[in-house]
């Protein structure tokens, strides 16, 4: 059993659902996961990033909650 890490996800506002599940599926598909313990999605949606970011001012976030071991990261 590994440790649970969090990562947060910020992608481009102008984006397609579709689109940000195909890039989800093929970041998660690299972290190797027990069928017992899938990656848990939170959408927090389209908000105001902090500054500006090249020259973008929305971000869509996506926190996503795993386990692994810390050598497959």
């Amino acid at each position: 059993m590994g440790r649970t890490y969090e990562a947060v996800y910020i992608f481009d506002s102008a984006l397609e659902d579709t689109a940000i599940t195909e890039k989800l599926d093929r970041f998660h598909a690299l972290l190797p996961q027990p069928a017992e313990a899938p990656i848990a999605l939170t959408t927090w949606g389209k908000r105001t990033l902090a500054y500006p970011i090249a020259g973008k001012e929305t971000g869509f976030y996506v926190v996503a909650k795993f386990e692994a071991e810390a050598t497959s990261l």
